[in-house]
């Protein structure tokens, strides 16, 4: 659903924020939270989120990066290199770029479009649609060789909303349908993104914790005090609603044009116009929307270094709303994004690591109005630890 350019929001949430915007209130879980500061350092915590993560559904590319069939992108993702290719029937594949001779990687372009791939190293050749190897050179100096036990190892993968997921674990069972769920197809589709296009794109290396970078993009309280004069400007900071979907939940808050409504007597329509929303998809993909087009960030541990992450940002608006006005005011945004992130919320976040470093012992404390960054541990503590996630949803106003 869209008004104009901007897209649609439950009437429910708009109805929820409504009521906190009147009362001064927000939603907020039923308890503190401690989250030890070791599971920032500890390498053998960083070792259990990696095994996590590489049996969940992650997202690892767009549909407009391989739009026809044929086409590839290459790609490292937590350690492993990743082939992603769109087959001769449409669908996706993905997998492991690694030639099942000696190793070597059976594609060195980052994208590119073409039937089979070849290892440079000893010629072996793979079918792009099958991951079957092919053709083997100087066959006769293999004493015994089962091509058919030699094919590309294949990762589960599959394309949903445009985006492709891929689960680090061969013959993994994990079904995106049960893992995302209806409710998360229902916030995310209004805003088309198997169709929409790539406006900017950037990769930016930070020395903290893939978990800080997270928690900082979800927190609901910050805004006044380390964006005065950009967020806070654009965002009600003390009103705030969370829902949670499975493992994934969106933080809804108002924009200051709706309180502006309200004070004039208007009724509030439920658009993106008047609410900002985070979306989390589990664990490391936030969907941030303005009001006509996407933040998509995808942040990824280091593989060996609790203190360093990759955070990739990608921009994303439907064709048919990209006016030359349209484009000027997404380079807008992308103008206002950029600079916050460098010079107030990821220093931040790097002084949150060192001190973390300085005080192992200690623990941070997520307060009961912080339920959207509570979010993320709570749910890590009960994939982890086995513990069940006690109620982050809860909707008693503060």
């Amino acid at each position: 659903m869209t008004t104009g350019t901007a897209v649609g929001v439950d009437d429910d949430v708009t109805q929820r924020i409504v009521d906190h915007l009147t009362k001064r209130t927000k939603d907020v879980a039923d308890a503190d939270l401690e989250v030890p500061v070791d599971h920032f350092l500890n390498p053998a915590r960083l070792g259990a989120e990696l095994a996590l993560m590489k049996r969940l559904p992650l997202v690892v590319a767009h549909r407009c990066e391989l739009p026809e069939p044929g086409d590839f992108v290459t790609r490292s993702i937590l350690g492993t290199s990743l082939l992603i290719a769109r087959r001769s029937d449409g669908s996706v594949v993905a997998y492991r770029n690694m030639c099942r001779h000696r190793g070597g990687q059976v594609e060195l372009a980052a994208r590119g479009s073409r039937p089979t791939f070849v290892c440079k190293y000893h010629g072996w050749s793979y079918d792009r649609d099958s991951g079957a190897l092919k053709h083997v050179p100087q066959a006769e100096v293999f004493g015994s060789l089962d091509v058919k036990c030699r094919s590309l190892v294949e990762f589960p993968a599959a394309e949903r909303y445009g985006l492709v997921f891929v689960t680090l674990t061969a013959g993994a069972s994990a079904s995106l349908d049960e893992y995302l769920g209806t409710e998360v197809d229902a916030q995310i589709a209004p805003w088309a993104l198997e169709r929409s296009v790539l406006v900017h794109e950037q990769t930016f290396s930070l020395a903290a914790n893939w978990k800080l970078i997270v928690d900082g993009t979800v927190d609901s309280l910050h805004p006044p005090y380390l964006h005065p004069e950009t967020v806070a400007k654009l965002v009600y900071a003390q009103v705030a609603v969370f829902s949670r979907y499975g493992r994934h939940g969106r933080l809804y808050q108002p924009r200051r044009r709706l309180q502006t409504l309200l004070e004039a007597g208007e009724p509030p329509p439920s658009s993106t116009k008047y609410l900002s929303s985070i979306m989390m998809l589990y664990p490391n993909s936030l969907l941030a929307s303005a009001p006509d087009h996407v933040e998509f960030w995808t942040v990824w541990p280091s593989v060996d270094n609790p203190a360093q992450s990759t955070i990739h940002i990608r921009l994303y608006a439907r064709p048919e709303i990209l006016t030359p006005e349209m484009r000027a005011r997404i380079q807008r945004s992308w103008d206002i994004l950029v600079p916050v992130q460098q010079t107030e919320d990821w220093p931040m976040e790097v002084t949150i690591q060192q001190n973390a470093a300085a005080n192992p012992g200690g623990s941070f404390l997520f307060g009961r109005g912080e339920i959207s960054a509570q979010h993320l541990h709570r749910q890590l503590k009960e994939d982890l630890d086995g513990v069940p996630y006690v109620s982050a949803s809860s909707t008693v106003p503060r």
